[in-house]
């Protein structure tokens, strides 16, 4: 077993994962109640125990398998809340006894449903455990979902300080590798983060950024910690319009922050381009539109079957209490996520992404076209499915 540590945000445990002690580091501890702080390390330690135990088994399974040049044999998801499949909740429910978000999200996704990791594993047949379910007794045969609710793409966690960011993230995933190992060629990576790096934030311990610079040098950063283990398959997400959500729209920041998505979406669609060119690597990354996509269907919500684009379900009562049928209607949730049936668009994007064979182009060159077709398949879909 690798000998690596895995730091825990700001004041966790790292634990070493030969000899299963506990190591601290030497960053202060935020300021939290000591009863949750006792209770997060319990929750913390107890997850590395787990990891540990499982060990070289659990590992086993993140080596190569046979595949089929268009099948993914796992797939390993790092990012934020938009892909969260209930790590948040289920660390926060063992650290405090509430699990967040609560009701009337859907089982812990930061949605009203699933959401488009769920829509998208489903549409490869995989099924990644959430990093926080992991037991010495479940196996991840299908992959891991790292993602944490609030992780900007450096250290800091704007959800809850005690959360993971980014870089904890690929550094978890790297701890779990054997020594002498590789990660699995055959499986799926997928990095969506970015956005808490700039939105406002009620977080004590960190404050947004107002270029990308830093933002961009993460995620390029967490790419190639991750070719370096072996990956070789990349789903890399742009980020949507920050300045033309519910709870930015109409605000003094609402310019600031579309022009700064527009120079991430840029720098980030420069660093897949110089990534993929790496000599010898044999890369296959592919750059998801989800910025044209949100932006087509604002602009043609009709084409959606979408009769709200701009307000967030959960602020209207009669959303809320319409059920499905009045919430697919919406394109977003809440202020800053996505409604279920956006991340389902999202998932049909992504998996249709997947099919091509050339690395995309910058995400301007994308035009309505293609999002006019996708919209029509999305139509006929959804008259014969219904989401749960």
């Amino acid at each position: 077993m690798a000998t690596a540590i895995f730091s825990l945000p700001k004041n966790g445990m790292g634990l070493h994962l030969q000899t299963g002690k506990p190591i601290k580091n030497n960053i202060c501890c935020p300021k939290i109640s000591l009863k949750h702080r006792q209770k997060l390390s319990e929750v913390k330690t107890t997850m590395k125990k787990q990891i540990a135990t499982t060990g070289f088994v659990l590992f086993s399974f993140l080596l190569p398998l046979k595949a089929a040049a268009t099948t993914f044999t796992q797939m390993y998801v790092f990012g934020d809340s938009i892909s969260d499949t209930g790590n948040a909740f289920n660390a926060t429910l063992q650290a405090t006894g509430t699990g967040l978000p609560p009701f009337p999200y859907f089982n812990g996704r930061f949605s009203n449903g699933p959401n488009w990791v769920d829509y998208l594993a489903e549409e490869l047949n995989l099924n990644p455990t959430p990093y926080t379910a992991l037991t010495p007794t479940t196996i991840p045969t299908q992959g891991i979902n790292f993602a944490f609710g609030g992780a900007t793409t450096g250290t800091a966690n704007t959800f809850n300080p005690n959360l993971p960011g980014l870089q904890q993230q690929i550094g978890a995933f790297t701890s779990l590798i054997p020594a002498n190992q590789s990660a699995n060629p055959d499986a799926l990576y997928v990095l969506w983060a970015g956005a808490n790096d700039y939105l406002a934030t009620q977080s004590t311990t960190f404050t947004p950024f107002t270029t990308p610079t830093t933002t961009i040098g993460n995620l390029s950063s967490a790419l190639s910690s991750l070719a370096a283990l072996g990956a070789k398959n990349f789903l890399v997400v742009n980020l949507p319009d920050l300045g033309n959500l519910p709870s930015t729209r109409n605000t003094p920041i609402s310019s600031s922050l579309t022009a700064l998505t527009n120079l991430h979406n840029t720098s980030l669609a420069a660093t897949v381009n110089t990534f993929s060119q790496t000599p010898s690597s044999n890369f296959n990354i592919k750059l998801l539109n989800v910025n044209s996509l949100l932006n087509d269907a604002i602009s043609n919500p009709a084409n959606y079957n979408l009769t709200n684009v701009t307000e967030a379900c959960i602020n209207n009562p009669n959303c809320v209490g319409g059920g499905q049928t009045v919430q697919s209607q919406y394109l977003f949730w809440d202020n800053i996520h996505p409604s279920t049936v956006s991340h389902q668009q999202i998932a049909e994007l992504a998996f249709k992404e997947l099919q091509t064979e050339s690395v995309p182009e910058p995400a301007s060159i994308l035009g309505t076209l293609a999002f006019g077709a996708l919209a029509t398949g999305w139509r006929l879909r959804q008259k014969s499915k219904t989401v749960s």
